[in-house]
């Protein structure tokens, strides 16, 4: 793995050199976008606006339009808008992980100790471990300043990027149904979450989409036809619910029992 951005931790006066990695992958298929008349490959080129002409990645600059013109930005005038930011992640308060709502999480990235923060980042590391606590801090990664917070995944600290507050779109736009529900039937919805739980296993679950895609592709590249099997999902009558939630708490339990 190759780092993306080397810094400090600071938690209190302790800091934690650190190299940032991601801690995920796109699994998606590269798929190229074809001419479908012949099949040939769609390229993108960067063009001047005005003039219609290529321009090449060194003579590309950014800029921030005020009024009727651009002001020019270098990669120096980044780093001064907080250099601090650009080179250390301040833990500035520490919070239940269960007070985080899981829609402000965005992607999650391993941090490496380098070799003078080693103790350093186990200390960290083992503390956050025992108090079930994640650090709040802030740091600027690619011109952009991020939330974030630090915990752990198995002996590494993780950070998970987060969303700000103004990020996070109102709910009360939504069209939401007013239809109440009973006693009964939450009680009888609290059995079959009940009789579902299980303790997560991550490895239990797999990405099989692209695997069937895979599939697709190469029965296409056979001259064959995948065959797809119907599915008709229909809505719940409200009425019916009652019934269907006791069909299917039957149903787990049977599948339990076996």
């Amino acid at each position: 793995m190759r780092s993306i951005w080397n810094g400090t931790i600071s938690f209190g006066l302790v800091s934690i050199p650190v190299k940032l990695f991601s801690g995920s992958e796109d699994r998606k298929l590269d798929l190229d976008m074809l001419d479908k008349h012949d099949n040939q490959r769609i390229r993108y080129k960067r063009v001047n606006e005005k003039t219609g002409k290529e321009v090449v990645w060194g003579d590309i600059v950014k800029g921030f339009k005020k009024d009727d013109s651009y002001v020019i930005l270098e990669n120096e005038d980044f780093e001064k808008a907080n250099l601090k930011k650009s080179k250390t992640i301040d833990i500035e308060e520490f919070v239940n992980q269960d007070d985080v709502a899981d829609v402000l999480f965005k992607k999650p990235y391993f941090l490496e100790p380098q070799k003078e923060g080693s103790k350093s980042y186990n200390l960290l590391r083992d503390a956050l471990k025992k108090t079930n606590k994640l650090g709040v801090g802030t740091f600027v990664m690619r011109q952009k300043e991020h939330l974030s917070l630090i915990g752990h995944y198995k002996d590494a600290l993780v950070l998970h990027v987060i969303r700000f507050t103004d990020e996070i779109r109102d709910p009360s736009e939504l069209k939401l149904s007013k239809t109440k529900v009973t006693k009964k039937e939450v009680d009888m919805a609290i059995s079959l979450i009940e009789n579902y739980s299980e303790k997560f296993d991550l490895s239990k679950y797999k990405d099989v989409y692209n695997d069937q895609l895979m599939k697709i592709i190469n029965d296409k590249a056979k001259g064959k036809t995948t065959k797809v099997e119907e599915v008709n999902v229909e809505p719940t009558d409200a009425k019916d619910l009652m019934a269907q939630l006791k069909a299917s708490l039957e149903a787990r339990k049977k599948k339990k029992a076996s």
